[in-house]
């Protein structure tokens, strides 16, 4: 659920480079392609969340398994989504966001015929390789293919349909899950990818960014070596301890190679994250605060469908409509959390969204495991979670993107 669409994201279009408008009468299509793109990693980010029940009494996946079926993609996809931005300003963002789209498809049908739990989590960290060149190709290919006035109204049209892919995913894939199987789900992306590969062929021009920077492939592997150890070593520390040698040695690992990543990044000539940037108090802070913030909100909406259908009987369709109440708040007090900012500052928004999901964590942790209804715990929960949600997201945007250059909006986003 953390890959709601940004305000960052309008600063990664604005500040996009090499630009080659598209003709008038492409414009629709283009919008639908890019709003597809990012709408694919979207909805499968939030599908999983109501079928993971269902996938662990199918396949007999352990609380543990459960979780790297869950994280594989966020891993793979926050280690490589820097490095997909460059392969699309370097290699051509039409091209780049094409290959994405048949990766992601590819990696779902997988996930559909996954059948271990090793497969499963195998096709999820393909999924997530397939969403870091999705991912920032989409807003990419729309602030290459408009200019001026029009290019604002393209932002706001491109952030509303991926948005609603987001909004939709749960509920659909709840019904999905309910009436047919958890892999039917894992079909609607590669439908979407269908109908988005041959639009962006034909109808979006290629665009590159004549001053990308070399690609930074070393720093690349030590960054997923340095996650993919520490979230081993997490995720593995709770069947076996922490001192457990295995364990011992990926969390060594992990903070070794993330060490080492530092190291090189503070030597090397083209950074994939320069350092210079955590120069900025503002920056700093606005990250920490995603960080913290994102780390609580994820917790909790990963054990919701859990909490819902496992222990107080709801349907997946259902668990799933909860989802879309969360959204909706996001939708309907998205608008407003810009006059808030412009009026109180970024500092009390944040902290007031930060309180409401904590409230919302309390709301939560009421009902016991038989008492509690839908409408008196789950429903009030959601709708201060959402009311957190939609207050964050303008004000962190506006500290990260203003404590950075212009010219560097896409790389602090990411």
């Amino acid at each position: 659920m953390a890959a709601v669409v940004q305000p960052c994201d309008a600063g990664v279009i604005r500040s996009t480079q090499g630009s080659t408008p598209c003709q008038p009468s492409s414009r629709p299509r283009v919008i639908a392609a890019a709003s597809l793109g990012s709408g694919m990693a979207f909805l499968d980010s939030t599908v999983l969340n109501v079928a993971l029940p269902a996938v662990q009494t199918d396949l007999d996946v352990s609380a543990r398994e459960a979780q790297w079926v869950y994280g594989a993609f966020a891993l793979v996809l926050a280690a490589f989504l820097l490095i997909g931005g460059s392969l699309g300003d370097r290699y051509g963002r039409r091209r780049v966001f094409a290959l994405g789209a048949v990766i992601f498809a590819a990696a779902s049908v997988w996930c559909a015929l996954a059948p271990s739990s090793g497969q499963l989590v195998a096709a999820r960290a393909a999924q997530g390789a397939g969403g870091a060149l999705l991912v920032p190709a989409s807003p990419a290919i729309v602030g290459a293919s408009f200019e001026g006035t029009i290019r604002a109204k393209a932002i706001g049209a491109w952030a509303a349909l991926s948005g609603t892919a987001m909004a939709v995913g749960p509920v659909l894939g709840g019904w999905l899950v309910e009436e047919v199987s958890w892999r039917a789900p894992f079909m609607i992306t590669p439908a979407m990818a269908v109908v988005a590969i041959p639009i962006v062929l034909r109808h979006v021009p290629e665009s590159r960014d004549p001053g990308a920077y070399r690609l930074d492939l070393v720093g690349a592997v030590l960054a997923t070596s340095g996650l993919g150890g520490l979230v081993y070593g997490l995720i593995e520390a709770s069947a076996s301890g922490f001192g457990d040698p295995v364990v011992l040695a990926a969390l060594i690992l992990g903070a070794g190679a993330i060490s080492a990543f530092v190291v090189l990044e503070r030597r090397t000539k083209d950074p994939m994250v320069p350092l210079s940037l955590f120069r900025s108090r503002d920056f700093d802070g606005a990250t920490l605060v995603t960080l913290l913030f994102y780390m609580a909100l994820t917790g909790s909406l990963y054990f919701l469908p859990f909490l819902m259908m496992q222990i107080h009987g709801y349907s997946a369709f259902v668990a799933g409509s909860v989802f879309l109440l969360f959204v909706a708040m996001s939708f309907l007090q998205g608008p407003l959390s810009g006059p808030v900012c412009a009026r109180f500052g970024a500092k009390p928004p944040l902290v007031v969204a930060s309180l409401a999901i904590a409230v919302g964590f309390l709301l939560f942790a009421l009902p016991g495991v038989e008492g509690g209804s839908y409408w008196t715990s789950f429903f009030p929960a959601m709708v201060v979670q959402g009311f957190g949600m939609a207050l964050h997201i303008t004000p962190l945007a506006t500290v990260t993107l203003r404590s950075v250059k212009r010219e560097r909006s896409g790389l602090a986003s990411g």
